[in-house]
């Protein structure tokens, strides 16, 4: 969710929806018919497969979390020369879904495993199901909160034309804040990424047999454990 905004930035604000909407079918499609099948299809001939398919997911993201923090660190004056899509012309938009459907993939197809491997004790049937529910609402959740998100401008602006002096202040209010949100929306994402990431690896890594990173990390955990402030965090 913190990346998907960044895809609609320079549309027309009547075009925002109609891109969420078709990026939101285009990762439902990715889950439904390429990355189900071929979970279903793993779990069932070769499980371990599903292990090394996780961590290989989980490298992804913490090599997109560290990209992103070199980026900030490196990066702090410069700015993108790209023409916005609104400019570039009505092909724009194919490439801007085209280009966030191909960076769902894999975050979907991360999803969809993790979901996988809480029911590889389940029947072929009931493991099914069970995927197509979780794409179904993961999908419907993230790019229903996406599209709030960049609807939210939109909103403060009709709020702050109206008559009354509390709508106005509202209106203001969410139109000042939206900048700071999407800000807030990138560090989440990167921390995200990296704490998700960096999980994944570490349990991974544990249960294919090498269990030195996670019990080093156990081992922190539990010297501050006692620690009022620290041990909860």
């Amino acid at each position: 969710t913190a990346v998907t905004p960044a895809y609609v930035q320079g549309l027309a604000a009547n075009r925002e929806l109609p891109i969420i909407g078709k990026i939101a079918k285009g990762s439902l499609r990715n889950k439904l018919l390429l990355i189900l099948p071929a979970a279903l299809i793993l779990s069932a001939v070769a499980p371990l497969l599903v292990e090394i398919i996780l961590m290989i997911g989980g490298t992804y993201l913490c090599f997109e979390g560290a990209e992103k923090i070199y980026h900030r660190l490196t990066h702090r004056h410069g700015g993108d020369d790209q023409l916005p899509a609104v400019v570039q012309g009505p092909e724009a938009e194919a490439k801007v879904v085209a280009g966030a459907v191909r960076t769902d993939f894999s975050l979907s197809a991360e999803i969809m495993v993790i979901a996988l491997k809480e029911v590889l004790d389940e029947g072929l049937a009931q493991r099914a199901i069970i995927l197509v529910v979780v794409a179904l609402l993961i999908t419907g959740i993230v790019y229903g909160v996406v599209a709030l998100i960049v609807k939210m401008d939109d909103l403060g602006l009709a709020l702050s034309q109206r008559p009354s002096d509390a709508s106005q202040r509202v209106g203001r209010l969410m139109v000042s804040a939206m900048p700071k949100l999407l800000g807030a929306l990138s560090v989440i994402g990167m921390a995200a990424m990296l704490w998700v990431g960096g999980h994944i690896l570490l349990v991974g890594a544990a249960e294919l047999g090498w269990h030195a990173p996670y019990d080093l990390v156990h081992d922190l955990e539990t010297s501050v454990a006692d620690l009022d402030a620290v041990g909860d965090a």
